[in-house]
């Protein structure tokens, strides 16, 4: 029966390492800090920190692959055994003709490998007969004793096994031999040689019986019929009878009678049968190596996935997440060690990263990485770098092998296995399982490696018959229990997502995946692997296994960069340079010895890898090789140069890489490099020992910084040494150079004591030394000057500001300098006190609260305490008088001024300066000397002027004192105010933009000037304040001069206002009248308000004589009557009350008593109109106004000629205006206007000009008109000019001017 397999017990468990996020930035380092412990079970798991997260950049769109398939039950080695056993049984009889069919013993199929194995161990089918160990046997097999199965068991092997063993061993093929030898020898009587074979063949070897009902015959009849008898003859018994027992063999055509073949067959096998010969011949034949098939298709990422979880989860009946690691663990060992289940997964495995790209980042490369992710592309746990970073010694082979030193991707699936196996040149290897469900893995340590090797040929020799290098094809596994029970020590883990695994220079290790997973291994190599790694070409040499790469050509490659290596594998290279200059020599010598002299040098590394490669034990050749002309295209190494061909040494070409030459430098540049830590080192020692200086120290430092040198706890403390050194030296420089530090990093006395005690102990020279010293002495002389100091009661400012300048130079913390600053402070304070004190005239009161928060955070001291209470109480009156100054000046009612006095005379005694009460010292002389004014201004009957009143007053507004005259001089201003504004609703216009004194005061400009900007006359008011005040250019100049002057003197200013505007008028008047009579063309006249030529009905003005257009100033024609004067809103300044109404005003004016510009305008004006009046009647007495009654009607139509001719010089010809032409016998055209016609007149009667009536007029001209005024008497005409002009400047109404105005029209 077969054995049933025993429980799996899962081994113990590897290490797992969890670094730092420090100790995960360097790989190397952390890897062979936990070598010591790793390495002693082979392989170890490492768990980056949670920080640690690299992003999946596969291309899973693009990844396909043709997984392997993997028949569990020949995955294990013994189980293989049993299968292959089988295979040769069943092969055996279906060359014989029937078909195996295995029995079963107890209702379990018979173990026939095992069944066989216990027989040949106890010495074969004989001798278990003989001794009856059948029974001992059934209970090696597990069956129960005491059930006769020893006997079924000898059936079963008598039947099945034993024809067999007959002809593994031969004996049947013997036996055929001697009897055909027998029959060659030609005996006389032939019945006797038929005996005598019968005899031989037939003799019983022991009472045994074959039965052959277990096997079923596959074809029909194979005995020879008697027609046949004639042709065919038994080779063993050279006989033809019996042609019932005659057998042909359907491979040679043979002929054998069944009772002479050994053992003898009782019945004629109904299928195809083989002679012993042709079945020694198939059986013979060697088995195929054991190697895993390709799929039939290729799979996606996906598609794999979900083939792999379905099979997981009907394989268990249940959800994949949900199924134990124990239970597949165990299930898996189940499976792997039975004949009777046959489960076949498939692994997708040895995937190349660089056709599908790595799951981890990659610069370049179709992933896009993200800014927080790029961290990973330069990791060293990055398994495309971790090979070639500088610390991995395979960095140094110039070729990409894919697996070692690019990454290779893994995808599994529930008990796809990885077979026991060692890393190709026995290196490192690393996995990550970046996603996925676990993978359990089992190592062996290195140590063990040979006896897991000899375990597993011990325990399936057979296969390793078959194939020497069995453990290097990743085929076979064999159950952990077994090798441990075989003394192999083992170890598992499980692999999570996330972790790492790492395997260890020659550790066995295997496994299988617990479920759908993706995984990336990469092998790399540190420098304690390299004598690892000969040892490991010695090897391969012996198995004739080939090299994935040159061991010696990386050994070379790395030598030749011997300045730049790190110290440690540069002493680790030195030996192997060493061993291999050795070797080399020797082998060269051996070949020169052979009688080799050709030689040629090669570039190994240009060749293909199978044209360098050892002929004899496929070993990668580098250094040397040997080659003959026979074979060009083969090559040996040293090691099998005899083995290359048989052609004479001259034939043979001895190929080097190197001459032995070259190699001396090479290895004794390593040799250097190695050795220059260790000179370093000497070094060091020597400078320590002699105490040189600093320089020679920051020289060593440097050293071991370019060289890389490994101590670094050594260089540390150097660097450390030479770091206090600086120090030390900075120090000492900034003492003596007087530059002080900060407090924490000063010295104490003591320390400097102490630091100069230990100047002579640092393993170096300072020069800074000799002058410390001095610096202690001066140091102590400080402290002995401001112990003396310090014990007098009120020392000097200036000394102990010497003292503490003297300390400054002193880099030294000294106890003594924090008490002379506070004694500095209370003296500096004091003599601050002392100082204001002196001065009670800048001792206010922010001084002294200042002095007093000063001395508040001064050290405490008698003197100080004392000034402080004097300062205390000195600030305490002083801010009692200030608000009660503070209180009597903005208090209500005010106080009087005697009160304020009396208040003040205390003040007089404190030493302080009080602002308040110097400000109510201040307000009371302003308010006595605003008494004094006041009181001067009504003495001797004086009237006072506005101006005067009004600035007492505002004078009186900021003085907080209780003022008598006050409010008479308020009630008298504001009578004056009452004043003006009735005089103002007298004679101004509604919304008038002139001022009551404009209107009163003869005008200082004239025309259209005054329609200027309020800007603009703002400018001109700042200008006017600026002139001479002999100017009265405006109204301001006038009010100016009039509040100036004294009474009699304003009569004299507004005369000379009036003359002005007079001489302004006329000129005005002039310049009008001209300019209408010389212009050519209407149309450049700039007139009226608009400033646009004339156009449409015009009116003029009777000041200005400007012309207006009516619809500019609203004027309606009916609304003027004929004859009456009319006045441009540039001379309509203001209304005209009657005479009687304006007297009123000049004499309540008088009763208040009080001077202002606008009352002496107006007494100016009523005077002018009295003296009008008066000239006016004397004119009238005097028969003035018949003589103009008599030239009124030459002198208007002078003037209308002189208007006219103007026009008629088409001046104004394209103006809309009303003409009238002469009924006389000139029929000219004249203006209506210019002619005094309305145009009813002009309808209603005839017209007749003066030249018709006066025909010697048409010659006349302005000059005519000049003379006629000229008639008159020499005062005429400035007379007739002021008695016309005068009543236009009067702002009131006069009865003569009506007149004067009638007589004219």
């Amino acid at each position: 029966m077969t054995q049933p397999p025993c429980e799996f017990i899962p081994p113990p468990e590897c290490p797992v390492f969890e670094p730092s996020l420090e100790e995960f930035s360097d790989p190397f380092a952390y890897i062979n800090k936990i070598r010591p412990i790793a390495e002693k079970t082979g392989i170890c798991k490492i768990r980056p920190p949670q920080e640690w997260q690299p992003p999946f950049a596969c291309d899973v769109d693009r990844l396909k692959f043709t997984p392997r398939i993997q028949r569990l039950n020949e995955l294990e080695a013994q189980t293989r055994v049993k299968l292959n056993f089988l295979d040769q049984i069943a092969k055996f009889w279906e060359l014989q003709g029937s078909t195996l069919k295995i029995p079963h013993v107890e209702r379990k199929i018979l173990d026939l490998y095992q069944l066989n194995k216990l027989v040949n161990d106890e010495g074969g089918f004989e001798i278990v007969c003989r001794d009856r160990h059948w029974s001992k046997i059934s209970v090696k097999m597990g069956f129960s004793p005491g059930k006769a199965i020893g006997s079924h068991l000898r059936a079963h092997y008598e039947r099945i096994l034993y024809p067999y063993n007959m002809f593994q061993t031969g004996t049947n093929l013997s036996v055929l031999r001697m009897a055909v030898a027998e029959i060659k020898e030609e005996p006389e009587d032939p019945t006797d040689i038929d005996k005598a074979v019968l005899n031989t063949i037939n003799k019983p070897t022991n009472k045994v019986s074959f039965d052959l009902f277990y096997f079923t015959n596959l074809r029909g009849n194979k005995h020879v019929s008697a027609l046949q008898v004639d042709h065919y003859m038994c080779l063993v018994c050279g006989q033809g009878n019996a042609e019932d027992r005659l057998l042909l063999c359907d491979g040679c055509d043979d002929s054998y009678h069944t009772f002479c073949l050994l053992p003898p067959l009782q019945d004629v096998p109904k299928g195809d049968w083989r002679c012993p010969k042709c079945l020694a011949q198939e059986c013979g034949k060697p088995q195929a190596a054991f190697g895993f098939e390709q799929a039939s298709r290729s799979y996606t990422l996906q598609a794999f996935g979900d083939m792999a979880d379905s099979f997981k989860s009907d394989y268990f009946n249940m959800p994949v997440h949900m199924v134990p690691t124990e239970l597949v663990e165990k299930e898996f060992w189940r499976l792997v060690s039975t004949i009777e289940e046959d489960v076949t997964v498939e692994y997708g495995a040895d995937i190349a990263s660089k056709e599908f790209g790595s799951g981890f980042p990659v610069k370049n490369g179709h992933f896009q990485v993200s800014p927080e992710d790029e961290q990973y592309l330069s990791s060293g746990w990055n398994l495309n770098n971790m090979p070639v970073l500088d610390a991995s010694v395979l960095t140094h082979i110039t070729a990409d092998i894919c697996g070692m030193k690019l990454p290779w991707l893994y995808v599994g699936m529930c008990f796809s296995s990885f077979c026991w196996h060692i890393e190709d040149h026995w290196s490192y290897s690393i996995n990550y399982l970046h996603w996925g469900e676990p993978k359990t893995w089992y190592g062996v340590p290195c140590y063990a490696a040979e006896h897991l090797e000899s375990v597993m040929r011990k325990l399936a020799p057979e296969l390793f018959e078959c194939q020497p290098d069995l453990l290097h094809q990743l085929v076979t596994i064999m159950n952990p229990n077994t090798l441990m029970n075989h003394g192999v020590p083992v170890f598992r883990t499980n692999q999570c997502a996330g972790e790492f695994v790492i395997t260890f220079p020659r550790a066995y290790h295997s496994g299988f995946n617990q479920g759908f997973n993706f995984a990336e291994a990469v092998n790399f190599c540190t420098m304690d692997w390299m004598p690892i790694g000969r040892s490991c070409i010695e090897h391969y040499r012996d198995l004739r296994r080939y090299c994935v790469f040159s061991h010696d050509e990386m050994v070379c490659n790395m030598a030749l960069k011997a300045p730049t290596l790190d110290v440690n594998l540069a002493a680790v290279l030195t030996k192997e340079v060493q061993d291999m200059l050795q070797e080399e020599e020797e082998l060269r010598k051996k070949v020169t010895k052979l009688g080799v002299v050709r030689s040629q040098q090669v570039d190994f590394e240009l060749l293909p890898d199978e044209e360098r490669q050892c002929d004899r034990c496929l070993t990668t050749c580098f250094l040397s090789g040997l080659a003959c002309d026979c074979r060009p295209k083969k090559m040996v190494c040293l090691y099998h140069f005899h083995e290359l061909c048989q052609c004479p040494t001259d034939k043979l070409s001895l190929h080097y890489k190197f001459t032995l030459e070259e190699l001396y430098p090479i290895v004794a540049s390593v040799k250097h490099r190695a050795e220059s830590y260790e000179n370093w080192l000497r070094d060091v020692t020597e400078i320590l020992e002699k105490k040189e200086g600093l320089e020679e120290l920051h020289s060593l430092v440097e050293l071991a910084e370019t060289g890389a040198f490994p101590d670094a706890n050594l260089q540390e403390q150097l660097k450390i040494i030479a770091s206090e050194a600086d120090k030390v030296a900075v120090m000492a420089q900034q003492l003596l150079n007087g530059k002080r530090q900060t407090s924490q990093n000063e010295l104490t006395v003591e320390e400097l004591r102490s630091f100069v005690r230990q100047l002579d102990a640092l393993p170096c020279n300072i020069r800074q030394a000799p002058l410390l010293r001095d610096l202690l002495t001066r140091v102590e002389d400080f402290e002995e000057r401001s112990a003396r100091l310090l014990s007098d009661e009120s020392p000097s400012p200036s000394d102990l500001q010497d003292l503490l300048d003297l300390s400054l130079g002193l880099d030294v913390e000294l106890p003594q300098r924090p008490v002379l600053r506070e004694r500095l402070e209370q003296a500096r304070w004091l003599e601050a006190v002392a100082q204001h004190s002196s001065q009670p005239e800048a001792l206010c009161l922010d001084t002294m609260r200042r002095l007093i928060d000063q001395g508040v955070g001064l050290a405490p001291h008698g003197s100080v305490e004392k000034a402080m209470a004097r300062l205390q109480e000195l600030l305490t009156v002083s801010e009692q008088w200030e608000e009660r100054a503070l209180g009597l000046m903005e208090n209500r009612p005010f106080q009087s001024i005697e009160a304020l006095d009396e208040a003040l005379q205390e003040v007089d005694n404190i030493p302080a300066f009080l602002p308040n009460c110097l400000e109510l010292k201040d307000t009371v002389e302003r308010a006595r000397s605003w008494v004094q004014e006041a009181e001067a201004l009504q003495l001797g009957g004086r009237i006072p002027v506005l101006e005067t009143l009004s600035e007492l007053l505002q004078r009186a507004d900021s003085i907080p004192v209780k003022l008598e005259p006050l409010g008479r001089l308020e009630a008298l201003v504001s009578d004056v105010q009452a004043w003006k504004e009735s005089a103002a609703k007298t004679f101004l216009l509604r919304n008038s933009r002139f001022s009551l004194l404009e209107v009163l005061c003869p005008r200082c400009d004239v025309g259209p000037g005054l329609l200027r900007s309020k800007s603009k006359k703002g400018k001109e008011m700042s200008q006017t304040s600026r002139r001479s005040p002999s100017r009265l250019d405006s109204v301001c100049d006038v009010e100016k001069a009039l509040s100036e002057s004294k009474d009699s003197a304003s009569m004299a200013t507004l005369v000379e206002v009036h003359c002005k505007e007079m001489e302004l008028l006329l000129a005005l008047r002039t310049s009008n009248e001209s300019r209408f009579s010389t212009a050519d063309d209407g149309n450049a006249l700039s007139v009226c308000v608009c400033q646009k030529p004339p156009s449409g009905e015009m009116v003029r003005c009777e000041l200005c004589r400007d012309l207006f257009h009516g619809d500019c100033v609203q004027l309606e024609r009916s609304e003027l009557e004929y004859g009456e004067a009319w006045f441009c809103p540039f001379c309509q300044r203001s209304r005209k009350p009657p005479l009687d109404k304006v007297l009123p005003l000049l004499a309540s004016l008088q009763r208040i008593r009080v001077r202002l510009p606008e009352g002496d305008a107006l007494r100016f004006l009523i005077e002018r109109t009295v003296k009008w009046q008066h000239k006016v009647q004397q004119a009238c007495s005097d028969g003035l106004l018949e003589r103009l009654g008599k030239v009124r009607k030459t002198w208007i139509i002078h003037n209308m000629m002189f208007d006219c001719q103007m026009l008629t010089a088409n001046t104004y010809s394209s103006f809309q205006v009303n003409w009238v032409q002469c009924d006389g016998s000139c029929n000219q055209w004249f203006h209506q206007v210019c002619v005094g016609l309305s145009s009813e007149r002009a309808e209603s009667e005839d017209y007749v000009c003066i030249s018709c009536t006066q025909p010697d007029y048409e010659r006349v001209t302005i000059g005519a008109t000049s003379h006629n005024f000229r008639s008159f008497p020499q005062q005429t005409p400035v007379y007739f000019t002021v008695i016309c002009l005068l009543p236009f400047f009067v702002s009131f109404f006069l009865p003569h001017n009506q007149l004067l105005l009638t007589l004219f029209s």
